[in-house]
Parts: structure tokens; sequence; C-alpha cells
């Protein structure tokens, strides 16, 4: 991460505890709450909860590079590695998808830390290319492991979440159902970057040394924080997979892991709503470019250049920024 990035990622503290409280994240979540009732059909319904899905991966995104400078290109692998693990156990050994999703958090869990020991180690992008050969090896093992996976057909017939006798594949169920993973998630969030842990991790996205020299332990951080947000995306995937009945290999390649890096950087580095930002975005682009699909990563791309060379705090700083502008104007 650059330089203007991780200053923009230290600065963002202060405003974040000014402003973003617990009780604006608990208004826009009841906001959020009312989204089936004001959605005219079953599909917008179910792309709300797409949203909170891609919330996961975007925000957890946000926490390895934003707070922690640690830039992994394996987190559409361990977002497939979530989703597999649950669908195979379900749909091929008839697991609870309850079940089958604490399997998947514990083996995320496990292979990042199987990863990050070695890696976390050493100074330099050796994460980032540690994590680009993870992300290769499991894309190989989706599209390989026929007999489990289904191969490059996808693993078909993975049942729904249900509690109570209640169906959780019911789009508006299963919405409120990611509603709730979402919120926790984003509370869990808010509160770390008010620890003291939150303040070790900026350091760690400023210098290493000078944390270090603060006193940080910086090994024990920056694998805590990788294992943290790899098991995040994996909690993405299990979700995905128990939404859709279905999961394929191409949704878990390399591309997904710059596109979610680059949704990180265009909802701002750093910023605690940037992830959400970054979210919205990933998740209406593709519905309002339907018919402009190969014209889909020219506009990323032009948008990364954008937010890299004019908005370096992303859609959350400029807001941030206006929202400043208007109080001191006012």
């Amino acid at each position: 991460m650059s330089a203007t990035n991780r200053t923009a990622s230290l600065q963002a503290t202060p405003a974040l505890r000014g402003g973003h409280g617990l009780k604006l994240v608990g208004l826009v979540w009841l906001v959020l709450a009312l989204w089936p009732w004001v959605a005219p059909n079953n599909y917008l319904v179910s792309l709300g909860g797409t949203f909170f899905i891609n919330l996961l991966l975007v925000a957890s995104m946000n926490l390895l590079v934003g707070y922690a400078g640690q830039i992994s290109l394996a987190h559409a692998g361990f977002y497939g590695l979530g989703a597999y693990a649950t669908g195979i156990l379900s749909a091929n050994y008839g697991v609870s998808p309850w079940l089958g999703t604490l399997a998947s958090l514990a083996l995320a869990a496990i292979v990042a830390l199987i990863v990050g020991l070695p890696t976390l180690r050493l100074r330099g992008h050796y994460l980032s290319m540690a994590t680009l050969g993870l992300n290769a090896i499991l894309t190989v093992l989706f599209v390989g492991l026929v007999d489990l996976t289904g191969g490059p057909n996808g693993l078909i017939g993975v049942p729904s979440y249900s509690l109570g006798g209640f169906d959780l594949g019911i789009p508006t169920w299963f919405f409120y159902l990611a509603w709730l993973v979402g919120g926790l998630v984003m509370v869990g969030l808010y509160n770390l970057d008010r620890a003291r842990a939150g303040r070790a991790l900026r350091a760690l996205a400023a210098s290493d040394i000078a944390a270090s020299c603060m006193g940080v332990p910086v090994f024990r951080y920056k694998l805590a924080v990788f294992a943290i947000g790899s098991t995040i995306a994996s909690l993405a995937g299990a979700l995905y997979v128990h939404q859709n009945n279905f999961a394929s290999p191409e949704t878990f390649s390399f591309f997904t892991s710059v596109l979610l890096l680059v949704m990180a950087a265009i909802g701002g580095f750093g910023r605690y709503w940037g992830g959400f930002w970054g979210a919205v975005i990933f998740t209406a682009m593709p519905e309002l470019m339907r018919d402009l699909q190969d014209a889909e990563l020219l506009v990323f791309g032009v948008a990364m250049i954008v937010v890299v060379g004019f908005l370096p705090g992303g859609v959350a700083g400029g807001l941030q920024r206006l929202r400043e502008r208007w109080g001191a104007r006012a």
C-alpha cells in the first residue's frame, strides 16, 4: 500500500470515533432492514442478501489492506474454500448447513495460519506472492476434484439454511440472515477500530519497524488479522453457496481477488465505511452494466485510476471531506 493510502488510513481513525458511532451503525442497519418491504420483487430482495455477502468480502479485504497493510491475493480462494467446504459436506454427506459453515470457518482459519506462519515473518510483498500461489492452488483443486466439487460444471444440490421449520432459502428470510451476520461483523469491526488492537493494526499499516519500536507484537498481529480476514471471507462463501444452492470455480478465481482489492480501494482503504460503499458498488455495478458486460473491467479500471489519482480516501473519504466542509460552512 502506498504512503498516501497509509496516511489516509491513519487519518481515518479520529473521524470514525467522532462521527461513526454504534448509533449510526444501528440506524443504517434498521433502514436496511426495510429493503424486503420496499423491493418490488424477489430478485431485488435476493440482491439485498448478495449485498451483505459482498460486504463481508470487501470489509474483510479492507481490514487486511486498509487497516493492517497486508495485501492478500487469495481472498477469493478463501471465499471459495468456505463455499465448497460447507457445500460438499451438506450436499454430498448430508451434514447440516450450520455445522458445515462452522467447519468451513475452522478450515479457512487453519489454512490462513499455515500460509501466514512462514510468510508473515518476511518483509516486502512475500505475503502477496504466497497468497497468489494459494489462490491458484485452490482454483485448481476446485476444478480438479471432480468427485467432490463437480469440477468445471460446479457443485449442485447444496441445501439452503433452515431454522425451526423455516426455509431460509426464501429470499426474504435469507436477506434477514445475511443482514444479521453483516451487522454483527460491522459492529465487530467498529469495536476493533476503537480498541488498542485497532490502533496497533493501523501502526502496522504505516510501518512495521515503527510499530515494533512502540511495543506492538508485529508478527502476532499480522497473523491474527490475516486469519480473521480470511475467515470472514470464508463466511461469505458459506452464505453464498447456501443462498444460490450452487458453486462454480469461476466465481472464486484470481480475478475476483483483484476485483475485491479494487472495491476496497474505491470504497476507501482504512475507512470504516469503506467496505460498505465498496460493497454497494460491487453489488450494483454488474446490474447496471448487464448490457455492457465487456466494458465492466474497463469501467472498474478507470474507477481505480480516478481513486488512486484524485480520491485516495475512496468514496468514504470523499463523503467525509464533504461533511467536514459542510460543517465548517454551517
